[in-house]
């Protein structure tokens, strides 16, 4: 891996887990200590993460927390588009998983008027979001919480989902690719998301046409962990062709 490279994915991890260990990210990346504090060094001097000994945090994140403001807000008004899409398959009496992200919390926004809705998520702001509307049930994971996506991660988030059994999931992804599938920045989510498929009878990815071809650090699984995606009308057609070709439903808001 080029060193330009390298540093993007430890900022993609730095984003979404909000710091990093020199020690843990030599590990992942198989390079030495030395290297890992160049890179953080530059990544400092580029303006994007704060040095502390032994590692890095974002920066500005705690700004963020305190605003309750998502550090993703690119490409909203796609994910807006998504998350109208979304809601028209949501039923009155339905149990479902909102996956933490900027696009179920577009989905978020707009639930209201539903009957006996029951909503389970990882995400503290769509927690917010939906705690003040009585007709909804809401159910909110345990575990760490990280900052940058205002999440539960861990173990004990996946350990919530022991037993349940819910009618839809709409996920949340970093990059989709034939070769590397779901993939994410940060390994301490995959846990998560797995417990949430194998909670759920159908998995709706909710993502935005950007996010295909690209690959983030960890992957989660094959395209054949999802039954559908939901997408932006902006899908190119080499795209929508892969994702059929590998049973993934498409369907563009």
């Amino acid at each position: 891996m080029l060193p330009q490279q390298r540093r993007g994915k430890i900022l993609d991890l730095i984003r979404e887990d909000g710091h990093a260990k020199v020690v843990q990210l030599s590990e992942i990346f198989k390079v030495t200590e030395v290297t890992i504090r160049q890179d953080l060094e530059k990544l400092e001097k580029d303006g994007f993460v704060e040095r502390e000994h032994g590692g890095a945090y974002l920066k500005n994140v705690g700004l963020n927390v305190k605003n309750i403001a998502l550090h993703n807000q690119e490409r909203i008004a796609e994910k807006a588009a998504i998350a109208r899409k979304a809601l028209e398959l949501i039923n009155d009496g339905d149990t479902i998983i909102l996956d933490s992200g900027s696009t179920t919390t577009e989905i978020a926004k707009l639930i209201t008027g539903f009957k006996s809705l029951t909503v389970i998520t990882d995400s503290l702001n769509i927690a917010l979001i939906l705690g003040g509307i009585p007709e909804i049930n809401l159910v909110v994971t345990g575990g760490e919480f990280k900052a940058p996506t205002l999440s539960l991660t861990g173990q004990k988030a996946a350990d919530s989902f022991d037993g349940l059994h819910v009618d839809k999931l709409f996920l949340a992804t970093a990059g989709i690719t034939l070769k590397a599938g779901l993939t994410y920045p940060s390994i301490s989510d995959l846990v998560v998301k797995r417990a949430m498929i194998e909670s759920a009878n159908e998995v709706y990815l909710v993502a935005d046409s950007s996010k295909i071809g690209k690959s983030a650090f960890a992957s989660l699984g094959a395209l054949s962990l999802i039954d559908f995606l939901i997408t932006d009308s902006k899908i190119r057609g080499a795209d929508s062709k892969m994702l059929q070709d590998n049973e993934v439903e498409i369907i563009v808001a």
